[in-house]
């Protein structure tokens, strides 16, 4: 087995070359043209884009701030620029069920046209009713349908009255009627005179009173059907008139809309409304501007006649992509505002408001999904509408049955809209499980990666990402000095010397805080330095945890010791992580074994402070001692491992490798270099696997050393496999170039021990013997040691029993026991 040897300083930061660019600065680049490592999310959304079927909606995932709303916003703009330009959208007035107002879809550009068609005709209305009211010649027609019933009334009472008085009886006006009385010549007759008269001639002239009477009652129960035949005949004028006034209004219109059925019909209906109401119009009180005077409010008004434009498409020259930020239900969906009015709230068609989907209807809408879940009913709202294909406009209280006023009830708008979702993964996944119709609305999902591969094509187009993001911003051009110190730093913030982060908002805002830097130092240039000053003020910002714990070990207060050596104790490292920042401190692992049954005790695991992966790191351990040295023998020992002067939670197994080195280290009696700190995780077989941080750790103790002084013996053991993740600060790269500190790749536990006490690991022959003088030859030795000491234990444990007899050989061969 070989030992294993400290890296070069050159493995410790892959560095980026500036002299690989072909540009002095930034200013040079053209814009990206590609986005950088996303090829996968870039097909799934060109895909989700293209397909025109139902439920072929997108949900576009990744972690905050990695860049996927200006990519989205970029793959659908040049998308939609070929797009189709979609029509007008307008509310009318519904003359037939007024509380239910009409839609009607006019080509683009149009619907303000008629908009604007319609308020002239309202304001010419306005004056063309009035002055056909007013006019000499309604006013004779009138005049002369008033006289010819007039007329027609007197006369009847004329004929009625002739035929009396040739009869002997006169018909009389009085203040309380039409009565009939009989007559002295051409008088009527006086009542003392009518007394004087024979019975037979007050017979004869009562009946002819009865009959005439009996026939004014029928002559007057007629003039009201000719008083109503009257008012047809003067509606007719009206009607006639009217039609000469406002027709020629109407056809103008018709004949600038004659390609568009929908909008002759609504003329007609218009022309129609304006024939039936006319007279209504002519006495309503109210100015041709008031929208209050309509449905809800008992009186008629021009207004009706007006055009609610919902959705103005004229100035748009593709297909609409809409960002709404505030997803509620009301922007979603559309709403119906109300004015107060004598103390009330009143409505009509022309207050109905456009939601987020009308604004997108025939294009894209992109919605952040945490904000549509967390707003009452926006999303059963926008589900409902893909489902249906349809917009509805009602109120949240209408649609979830919670208010039985009488309101407007829009005629729903058809939808073809491609919606896009942008969400964290666990969103999705969470929809994905939880709500059975998110996969037939949703069926594209686009994921857009955290982090991209790093080789020199992707750091060309990364200079080109980071040139964008600088122009986008208005920001100086950088050097490219400082455009390779941002790859170098977009390589640690991964935590891979291979990879490259995705992160867009961290990028972007190194670039503006460097930018802010050089504006400072009166440069034009952002510089290598101006980044590093901008990383330094980053950290200086969010590090005083750091700072504290450091403290803390070199007060003394937290006991790590950077020299000697010490028998089953060894440095470990703990990672700490706020939010985008991430340390590492050493922390005192020790362990302690004894006779026992095999068991190792995880202290932190019985006080409930280690975690489910920890304790599983513990146990995994355990079963590397037994596979290893328990062949032949029981395991017989009793370990106890814990994190000295640990006072919170512990998770993860990066610390099995030191707590396997400790007990190696008691069982073994070697004591462990202190100068040296470990991490890593150990699997049954031994052999050290990759773990995450391992920047942060390996200057969190060289932070430690290098306060407490470097001697060139100190340096931290890592997993072979998290060599290719190295991008170590330069100060630390600085000492192992001098010697003065070290890093260790480790493949295996017995290549970390043997550098932990500088004593060979020993490794066993085809025998399955190892030498002597060797760890593991200790190790064995003294677990053997441990085995024959229990079992001695048993035995004595077996001689004395119940009141201390002991048991005889004949006790035992008749399975007699003395209790």
């Amino acid at each position: 087995m070989p030992a294993s040897k400290a890296l070069a300083a050159t493995s410790l930061c892959k560095r980026c070359d500036p002299a690989q660019f072909a540009f002095e600065t930034t200013a040079e680049l053209s814009a990206a043209t590609e986005i950088v490592g996303q090829a996968r999310a870039v097909d799934a959304v060109d895909f989700g884009i293209d397909i025109q079927r139902p439920g072929y909606n997108l949900f576009v995932m990744g972690e905050p701030g990695s860049g996927r709303h200006s990519s989205v916003r970029r793959l659908l703009e040049g998308k939609a620029a070929t797009g189709a330009v979609p029509s007008d959208w307008c509310y009318v007035n519904n003359f037939a069920e007024s509380n239910r107002p009409r839609l009607l879809k006019v080509p683009a550009g149009r619907g303000g046209r008629l908009k604007r068609d319609m308020q002239q005709f309202v304001a010419e209305l306005s004056k063309a009713i009035p002055a056909a009211f007013e006019s000499d010649e309604y006013r004779q027609r009138i005049e002369a349908i008033q006289e010819a019933f007039n007329e027609r009334e007197q006369h009847a009472l004329r004929m009625l009255g002739q035929e009396s008085s040739e009869h002997g009886v006169a018909l009389l006006h009085t203040p309380h009627g039409f009565v009939f009385a009989p007559m002295k010549g051409e008088e009527a007759m006086a009542p003392d005179e009518f007394d004087k008269l024979p019975d037979e001639e007050k017979q004869r002239i009562g009946k002819l009173i009865d009959d005439y009477t009996e026939r004014l009652k029928q002559l007057m129960l007629q003039f009201p059907r000719w008083r109503r035949e009257r008012q047809l005949q003067i509606r007719d004028a009206s009607r006639e008139i009217l039609g000469l006034a406002v027709g020629h209004l109407i056809e103008e219109l018709k004949g600038q809309y004659a390609d568009l059925t929908d909008v002759q019909a609504f003329l007609d209906e218009v022309m129609h409304d304006v024939l039936e109401m006319g007279e209504q119009l002519r006495t309503q009180p109210k100015g041709e501007g008031d929208m209050a005077g309509l449905v809800f409010s008992g009186s008629l008004s021009t207004s009706r006649y007006q055009v609610n434009l919902l959705v103005d498409n004229a100035d748009t020259r593709a297909s609409p992509v809409v960002y709404e930020d505030n997803p509620i239900y009301p922007n979603l969906v559309g709403r119906v505002d109300h004015i107060a009015q004598m103390g009330t709230l009143v409505t009509n068609f022309t207050l109905i408001k456009p939601g987020a989907l009308h604004r997108a209807n025939g294009g894209y809408l992109v919605l952040d999904v945490l904000k549509v879940l967390v707003q009452p009913y926006a999303w059963e709202g926008l589900k409902r509408s893909l489902r249906a294909g349809l917009v509805r406009i009602e109120s949240l209280g209408e649609a979830l049955g919670l208010t039985s006023t009488v309101s407007l009830e829009p005629e729903p708008m058809p939808l073809s809209v491609k919606v896009v979702l942008i969400g964290e993964r666990h969103l999705y996944y969470l929809l994905k499980s939880a709500d059975p119709e998110f996969s037939e609305l949703f069926k594209i999902a686009a994921d857009f990666e955290d982090e991209v591969p790093r080789d020199d094509d992707s750091v060309r187009h990364y200079a080109e990402f980071i040139a964008t993001l600088a122009h986008e911003s208005g920001l100086r051009p950088l050097d490219r000095a400082a455009v390779a110190r941002l790859v170098e730093h977009g390589a640690r913030l991964v935590g891979d010397a291979e990879r490259l982060t995705a992160s867009r908002r961290l990028i972007a805002d190194l670039i503006q805080e460097a930018d802010h830097w050089a504006a400072k130092a009166g440069r034009d240039t952002v510089t290598r330095d101006d980044v590093e000053t901008a990383l330094a003020a980053q950290i200086r910002r969010v590090d005083r945890l750091r700072d504290e714990y450091r403290d803390e070990i070199l007060r003394g207060n937290l006991l790590i010791a950077v020299t000697e050596a010490r028998i089953g104790q060894v440095n470990g490292l703990a990672v700490i992580a706020l939010d985008d920042f991430m340390f590492a401190h050493p922390v005192r692992i020790t362990a302690t074994t004894r006779v026992g049954e095999g068991e190792v005790i995880d202290i932190e695991r019985e006080t409930e402070l280690g975690g489910a992966i920890h304790s599983k790191g513990v146990l995994t351990l355990a079963a590397f001692l037994g596979a290893r040295y328990a062949h032949n023998v029981p395991l017989s020992l009793s370990a106890s491992l814990v994190f000295e002067q640990s006072y919170g939670p512990v998770e993860g197994d990066s610390a099995s490798l030191a707590e396997l080195c400790a007990l190696l280290s008691d069982l073994a009696g070697v004591p462990i270099r202190q100068a040296l700190a470990v991490t890593g995780s150990v699997n049954q077989f031994g052999d050290v696997q990759a773990i995450g941080g391992v920047n942060e750790k390996i200057e969190g103790f060289f932070d430690i050393c290098q306060a407490r002084g470097l001697t060139g013996e100190q340096g931290v053991l890592i997993p072979e496999a998290n060599v290719k993740h190295l991008m170590l600060r330069q100060d630390v790269v600085d000492a192992c170039a001098a010697g003065k500190f070290a890093v260790y790749p480790v493949a295996n536990v017995d290549q970390a021990i043997e550098l932990l006490t500088g004593m060979p690991a020993g490794e066993a022959n085809e025998a399955g013997m190892v030498p002597e003088g060797t760890i593991n030859f200790l190790v064995a030795a003294q677990l053997v040691e441990l085995s024959a000491l229990r079992q001695s234990f048993a035995s004595a444990g077996r001689l004395g029993v119940g009141d201390g007899q002991s048991e005889t050989p004949e006790d035992s061969a008749d399975g007699q026991t003395e209790a």
